[in-house]
């Protein structure tokens, strides 16, 4: 990118016009964190079982909650993708990070054959992945693809 990285902060989108989610992956990942949870906290009750060969202690059982939580908290971090888009650009939000484009860097919303994710192209081909739009939604991402054109047709 030839300009500098705005901090999320320092761009204003203005009044958000279009803001997407994905759908599957984030049913997948509530599923995978219940599970997780149930798995270790069922674990956790079971392994005071006294014919299992083993000592565990409370602290064990704590600590397999303890690690269940953590392991479900980091599958919901799956949930977090998001596009908004507004007169003033765009925002991309990752599992972790959020970047903010002005509509003067992006110099075209794609989504590629084959590819599993939209993306901004920047200037100096450079591209920035857009995890809100994934290709197994399909229709949403579709939907999703054309309104993020028409914003940058009509604010580019």
């Amino acid at each position: 990118m030839t300009g500098p990285v705005v901090p999320p902060e320092a761009l204003d989108l203005g009044e958000v016009e279009l803001e997407v989610r994905p759908v599957r992956i984030r049913w997948v990942a509530w599923v995978l964190a219940i599970f997780l949870f149930a798995f270790f906290g069922t674990g956790a009750l079971l392994v005071f079982v006294e014919s299992s060969g083993f000592t565990f202690r409370p602290a064990d059982q704590v600590a397999m909650v303890v690690l269940g939580t953590i392991l479900a908290g980091g599958a919901l971090l799956f949930t977090r993708p998001r596009l908004r888009a507004g007169p003033g650009g765009v925002e991309v939000r990752a599992t972790i990070l959020t970047r903010r484009v002005p509509w003067s860097e992006v110099v075209a919303v794609s989504f590629p054959d084959g590819a599993q994710f939209a993306r901004l192209d920047l200037p100096d081909d450079e591209y920035l992945t857009i995890s809100a739009l994934q290709a197994v939604d399909r229709g949403h991402a579709a939907r999703g693809v054309s309104a993020l054109r028409k914003l940058h047709a009509q604010y580019h």
